[in-house]
């Protein structure tokens, strides 16, 4: 799920989105414990929008994953200057559009593509979009796009039955860190019970300590 807003005051949105939806719904269990029999948690991503077209976009439009994709603008800009806004809102409409709608292969042969070419510059269109649009980025309008996405969890958590509100994976990360930390600081001579590739990675570091310390 790409999240694109075109508002440069909201570049961190998206990492409290992915706190949001991808700790919340990121489970493969039931609420019963069965295995969740349909994919859940989608992963979250994205950026400022003028940034994303030119690094991600490519994908979007014509990539083979399916993306949907949530634009996010505002009518008014908290700092206007000259055009600058018009031309920001005029590439998230034309984005949107270019992805519902794409161009054909006809299309692009009457404008005169050469034949070996013309598949390259076909967009086949039918990427699933929206287009959040609201007045001015006012703390109102933040808690609003807050509470969409919130909700937003929270359904899709009732859809697939699963707990969106429990956190396991964070508390086994915490109890092996816990244990890791008192090895790193033990030192390389301590017997070390991971797997082979986290034990290569305690040594090495603690060999570099030790070298940094001498």
């Amino acid at each position: 799920m790409a999240v694109l807003s075109y508002e440069q005051y909201l570049k961190r949105f998206l990492a409290y989105l992915q706190q949001l939806t991808m700790e919340s719904n990121g489970k493969h269990v039931t609420l019963d414990g069965t295995e969740a029999v349909c994919q859940t948690g989608p992963i979250y991503w994205g950026e400022p929008g003028t940034n994303g077209q030119h690094s991600f976009y490519q994908l979007i439009h014509q990539g083979t994953k399916l993306i949907p994709s949530d634009f996010i603008g505002f009518a008014q800009p908290l700092n206007p200057l000259g055009r600058h806004h018009d031309l920001l809102l005029a590439n998230m409409f034309a984005q949107a559009e270019a992805l519902a709608f794409g161009k054909t292969t006809q299309e692009v042969r009457a404008e005169g593509a050469p034949a070996w070419l013309a598949p390259h510059q076909t967009l086949e269109g039918n990427r699933p979009s929206s287009t959040i649009r609201l007045e001015r980025l006012t703390p109102a309008a933040l808690g609003k796009l807050v509470a969409l996405y919130e909700h937003g969890v929270f359904t899709q958590g009732a859809i697939w039955d699963i707990d969106s509100f429990d956190q396991w994976r964070v508390e086994l990360g915490k109890a092996l860190a816990a244990r890791i930390i008192s090895e790193l600081e033990a030192g390389v001579e301590c017997q070390l019970k991971h797997d082979s590739s986290t034990n290569t990675l305690i040594r090495r570091y603690g060999r570099s300590k030790d070298l940094s310390h001498g």
